[in-house]
């Protein structure tokens, strides 16, 4: 069977064999909305657990309005200019407003990445800036769970702050959108190092699609509590990372409908794990650097048995990821052990250290191969995967592994899918 999988800007076609296939897992069919601004302006006005976003607005003075970077394909060139328009009939004038791009530890996005994310005329119109993660934050307070927290200024300062996010599993924190705009959208360095330690990240309810008992969710929603959005706008995408929902209001209230709605969309069951899972990075933006890809690796454990097979597509266009975490990957002699090592005495902490945490998990007890064009091979190798030419060259290395009657599900959608055996 032909299967595409979401692969850079044009997706990958691969043959997987028929007599192995046992399930292609993806997000259920949504019809798309045709009129995004419409369902924008009917969602602002008709908020879940606010009043609307022109009631909020009069009266205010400095507005910040916090959205995601260019790795999040959130649909923010139609969704910002009905914003906007709402400010401005509620009194609110362009130069008392601020676009924040809610990097986290991300790096600062180009003029054109800006562009692409907001449409010419916002850019053109209003202040953007990028989030730092390491400048010079105002310390808020320390969180329940003893994590100092330090908010962007542009953001604490705002007398009406506002987010614009998406919801979609997430390989830590449950789900993605709502708290994780301000936390660690717009935390300080210092903040996410604390939250992504080895406390939370190695709970085994720190993962796809778990929230209840999810130390990671919990903590990101206290801080975020800490100083609160006073009104979020998230979206569901569909298959084609189309909108076909908009959740808008109360940071925890309109996010749980929106997570309701998400679950039921992304969730797709097998009645038993299987022996080689073959997956994808997402897809552009998400598939830009082999950092956002340990997202697809870590999707794909529910479904896989003990010591399967991993194959994962990643164009990875630019490269490995930030300077830290390539340096800090690069360096090790062996992935296993990362998080004991880096709760040891002597470590010093290195930033996106979290994500080669993640990655251990995937690694553990199984092979990873990795069909991708934007890293050499010499290099992948000692990225502790095994790089092949094609989805089908990885599966027959699999197949020696495991034996000619070995099973495989198959994810084209990679981390966006919230693959799970039927009972769980």
């Amino acid at each position: 069977m032909q299967v595409v999988f979401d692969y850079g800007k044009t997706g990958l076609a691969a043959e997987i064999p028929d007599e192995s296939l046992v399930g292609v897992l993806g997000v259920s069919v949504s019809q798309p909305i045709e009129d995004i601004e419409a369902a924008v302006t009917e969602a602002i006005e008709h908020p879940i657990g606010k009043p609307s976003l022109a009631e909020l607005a009069r009266g205010r003075s400095r507005v910040c309005i916090v959205v995601c970077d260019i790795t999040r394909p959130v649909p923010n060139a139609h969704i910002v200019p009905v914003i906007l328009r709402t400010l401005e009939t509620a009194g609110i004038p362009d130069a008392q407003i601020t676009i924040l791009i809610a990097t986290g530890t991300h790096r600062s996005n180009s003029r054109d990445e800006l562009t692409a994310l907001l449409g010419p005329e916002t850019v053109t119109r209003m202040r953007v800036v990028n989030h730092d993660c390491r400048a010079d934050h105002p310390f808020v307070g320390m969180s329940p769970n003893g994590v100092p927290v330090f908010l962007n200024r542009e953001y604490l300062d705002a007398d009406l702050r506002i987010t614009v996010g998406m919801i979609e599993p997430h390989f830590m924190a449950g789900y993605a959108g709502g708290r994780k705009m301000v936390m660690p959208g717009v935390a300080g360095l210092q903040t996410v190092q604390a939250w992504h330690s080895p406390r939370f990240l190695e709970s085994p309810k720190a993962t796809n699609g778990e929230i209840e008992g999810n130390p990671v969710h919990e903590e990101a929603l206290a801080i975020a509590s800490m100083a609160p959005p006073d009104f979020i706008v998230d979206c569901a995408l569909d298959s084609a990372k189309r909108p076909c929902a908009f959740f808008a209001g109360d940071m925890e209230l309109a996010w749980n409908r929106g997570v309701e709605f998400v679950r039921a969309q992304v969730r797709a069951e097998l009645p038993d794990p299987v022996d080689i899972v073959v997956t994808s990075g997402g897809g552009y933006p998400l598939d830009l650097t082999f950092y956002q890809t340990v997202k697809g690796m870590v999707g794909a454990l529910p479904i896989l048995k003990p010591g399967g097979s991993i194959v994962i597509a990643s164009e990875c266009m630019e490269g490995i990821g930030s300077q830290h975490f390539t340096d800090c990957l690069l360096g090790l002699d062996t992935i296993e052990d990362f998080p004991e090592l880096i709760e040891s005495p002597s470590w010093n902490f290195v930033p996106d250290q979290w994500q080669i945490e993640l990655f251990a998990r995937a690694v553990r007890g199984r092979t990873i191969s990795m069909v991708c064009s934007g890293i050499p091979d010499d290099r992948l190798r000692r990225l502790f995967v095994d790089p092949q030419p094609s989805v089908e060259a990885a599966q027959e290395r699999a197949f020696k592994r495991h034996g000619s009657s070995a099973t495989i599900a198959a994810i084209p959608k990679g981390p966006y899918v919230l693959p799970a055996l039927r009972g769980t």
